[in-house]
């Protein structure tokens, strides 16, 4: 890879976040793991540190408060809940950054996992993310990949990131930064309305891996 980045992870210290910036350190990007404060922060860093001893070419990574880690980052993920994502995102100093929404809005009852309607079927947390910070370039991706495995031991993951957005040019940096998680660049999937689509899929994945005990991801044919 010949791009490297420096990357704020908000919700880095949640499994998703904290295996993303693991995965992202691992391949020799600089990561910063956000939390509402610094003190939380540090100690996951701290984990993720000593989980790269030994790993040639690592990237750093460290722990601070959201709006210190966004302060000197290229590119800023978003690792949230979806319960008060738009307060948090609202509150966040994200213009002029590359904004990478991993976001699932997804309810649970009797019958399982399944994706909340959002602005009445027409919209979705990444396109919510980009309302609100309109001089932020917002796409989405990573949506369907396991923090389980993501913290695991496999190298890489057998498995496809799809990225969308209305921007090229952010888009190519999600695919780059696929490389770290599949070894191999993320796909190019559509404009950023899809994350309707992309992220309620989710619940999908979740109920695969509820009924084999697993833990799936999405690989496309073809291309």
């Amino acid at each position: 890879m010949t791009t490297t980045y420096r990357i704020a992870v908000i919700g880095g210290t949640g499994p998703q976040g904290k295996g993303l910036g693991y995965r992202f350190a691992k391949a020799g990007h600089s990561v910063v793991l956000g939390s509402r404060s610094a003190e939380k922060a540090g100690p996951v860093a701290d984990e993720v540190t000593e989980r790269l001893a030994g790993v040639e070419g690592a990237g750093s990574v460290t722990g601070a408060a959201n709006a210190d880690a966004i302060g000197e980052a290229d590119v800023v993920l978003l690792a949230v809940p979806y319960d008060g994502h738009a307060e948090l995102v609202e509150s966040l100093p994200l213009a002029g950054k590359t904004v990478i929404s991993c976001v699932n809005p997804l309810a649970f009852d009797k019958r399982g996992a399944h994706g909340r309607v959002i602005d009445g079927g027409e919209g979705s947390a990444a396109e919510e993310a980009q309302r609100l910070q309109p001089e932020a370039t917002v796409v989405g991706a990573f949506h369907n990949v396991s923090a389980v495995l993501l913290w695991g031991e496999d190298d890489y993951l057998d498995e496809d990131v799809l990225v969308v957005g209305d921007v090229v040019e952010a888009k190519e940096v999600a695919m780059d930064l696929a490389e770290a998680v599949t070894s191999r660049r993320g796909i190019d999937a559509g404009k950023l309305r899809l994350a309707r689509q992309l992220e309620p899929f989710t619940a999908v994945l979740i109920s695969i891996n509820r009924k084999y005990k697993t833990h799936a991801g999405v690989r496309i044919s073809g291309v």
